[in-house]
């Protein structure tokens, strides 16, 4: 049986954090785990940090609403901040801690300002409040690059920083903007993000104390499973939360967006599993899932809302068909590895806490709600670990690390295409190959009137540049190492390191909400170059870094 690597989120972050000495292989002879103290620490940032985001979002959206449950989302936010501080003071002491604590709590704040700002349509306070945002990237990344001894250098640090806020921040502005749609599928793409940076820093702090972690490695195969797991099942729970919360309300283009983002979810969902059990099982999936599962809960929030005893408890029984049924699937692909009984034991708690938030929330007890609400995020990781640990023990094999190289006495020569950079893309595709890791992109190449046009963030995010967005204006400005472009959507010009130029076609935006850029001129004008495969529509763009 082949096996496929489950979910690949954001690579191209990885461009930009260092893994030397971070990831160390482990031994060929040792039994692959999903359980180890490294992976457990990968796995405890995997849940702080993506609850910090699927929190930072619920918070600023409520605010801006002037929703009843604000001030109770805006807490919980501060909570999760609060709740890193035992993982760090273990490490760092409680002087670390004290320090981690007035700069992340801070932040918090400094986005609360941005949304305030933002309802008043004050630029004044908007550009303070986006001062203190970059303030925080500013100190904060010094802080984690003083804390790890440099594992974590301080560039890198502020790099990935700064995307998780712009990231947060275009989630924002598009909800502002009514484009739904869009807002949710930044909202996947900074969800993601999380779980990279995770990697990272966990990464730094393994090889920082390698002792108090059994000289152990973040970056193994078991490891990987269980935080693509861990990041599919969290981004369920946070989507279906917030889609029944909307559909509850009323606000039924905000819940279209919400369904349209849980089915991309689920997609990837069943992407995984037929990675491992074909598509027979990846079918089966889908179908068990889809049916008693993820509509259920639509109508449990429609029965709940007109008051129909009758349809809620009809609604209820499926979903304990769903448990029933779902746990005997896991049970049989795992070889019970995880047995249907304890598979059905989490299924049933996971059920209960989408209820308890939702019926919480209609009550009007907020508070309880976000009580609920966390619990249930955090539950999804203690089933992403058991899931992953019953394939890791089904088929161990697969997810054996190869034993590392002993290092040679003088370094070797370079091979003369080792500083190369290689990004590929296909038109109609979604597939984005950066150097040899593949990502998924949620737009495609196209061709439109004999220009070529490419997704400008996943280029961007690609070759390591920062893109900014200045929506008044329509403007685009692209930073790449000591090159800055700026051009504007839907005119022919560019300007490249304060020179105007021409180019071959405007820019624009596509269906999706994606800047589309024309590929030879942004690529060339950068220094890239440029191979197109005509017969294939495969794009090559390589450069010496």
């Amino acid at each position: 049986m082949k096996i496929q690597k489950l979910i690949v989120p954001a690579l191209s972050l990885s461009l930009l954090l260092p893994t030397t000495g971070a990831f160390a292989a482990t031994p060929t002879t040792a039994t692959p785990t999903v359980s180890t103290k490294a992976a457990d620490l990968r796995a405890g940032l995997d849940y702080l940090l993506s609850e910090h985001f699927a929190l930072a979002v619920v918070a600023m959206t409520k605010a801006y609403e002037g929703a009843p449950d604000a001030k109770q989302a805006y807490d919980a936010l501060d909570q999760n901040a609060l709740d890193m501080q035992p993982a760090i003071e273990a490490i760092y002491g409680k002087a670390g801690a004290a320090e981690f604590e007035r700069i992340f709590r801070a932040h918090n704040k400094y986005t609360d300002n941005l949304v305030k700002a933002t309802k008043m349509d004050n630029k004044a306070a908007i550009k303070k409040a986006e001062a203190q945002v970059q303030s925080f990237v500013d100190e904060f990344s010094k802080f984690l690059a003083t804390a790890t001894e440099g594992k974590l250098p301080q560039k890198a640090a502020a790099q990935a920083l700064r995307l998780h806020e712009d990231q947060v921040q275009d989630v924002f502005e598009k909800y502002v903007a009514g484009d739904y749609t869009g807002a949710y599928t930044e909202y996947r793409e900074g969800f993601a993000t999380m779980f990279t940076v995770s990697k990272a820093l966990s990464g730094a702090i393994v090889a920082q104390n390698p002792a108090k972690f059994n000289n152990g490695s973040v970056d193994t195969p078991a490891a990987d499973l269980r935080s693509a797991l861990n990041q599919l099942a969290a981004e369920h729970f946070a989507l279906s939360v917030l889609q029944m919360q909307k559909q509850y309300n009323g606000e039924d283009k905000d819940s279209a967006a919400l369904i349209k983002a849980e089915a991309s979810n689920t997609a990837a969902f069943k992407k995984a599993i037929t990675s491992i059990y074909g598509a027979e099982g990846g079918n089966q999936f889908e179908k068990i899932w889809v049916t008693n599962h993820i509509k259920a809960q639509s109508d449990y929030v429609t029965a709940l809302k007109k008051g129909d005893k009758t349809s809620l408890q009809a609604v209820k029984d499926r979903i304990s068909d769903f448990t029933t049924e779902f746990s005997t699937f896991l049970g049989t692909a795992t070889a019970n590895n995880l047995p249907a009984a304890a598979a059905k034991k989490a299924l049933v708690t996971h059920e209960g806490q989408v209820q308890m938030v939702i019926d919480n929330y209609a009550a009007k007890k907020y508070e309880a709600a976000y009580k609920a609400d966390r619990e249930g995020f955090k539950t999804m990781f203690g089933i992403g670990e058991a899931l992953g640990g019953a394939i890791v023990k089904q088929y161990p094999d697969k997810f054996k690390m190869t034993a590392a190289k002993p290092m040679p006495a003088k370094p070797a020569t370079p091979a003369k295409d080792a500083s190369m950079m290689t990004v590929w893309m296909k038109l109609n595709s979604k597939q984005l190959k950066v150097g040899d890791k593949m990502t998924t992109m949620d737009t495609m190449p196209m061709v439109k009137n004999g220009t070529t046009y490419i997704p400008l963030r996943y280029l961007a995010e690609g070759i390591g540049a920062k893109v900014a967005w200045d929506k008044s204006a329509g403007q685009v400005t692209v930073m790449a190492g000591k090159d800055t472009m700026k051009f504007w959507v839907g005119k022919n010009t560019v300007d490249v390191n304060g020179k105007t130029q021409k180019i071959e076609a405007v820019s624009m935006v596509d269906s999706n909400g994606r800047t589309m850029v024309p590929l030879r001129s942004i690529t060339e004008l950068l220094g890239w170059d440029v191979k197109w495969n005509k017969s294939t529509g495969e794009i090559t763009l390589t450069k010496s870094m």
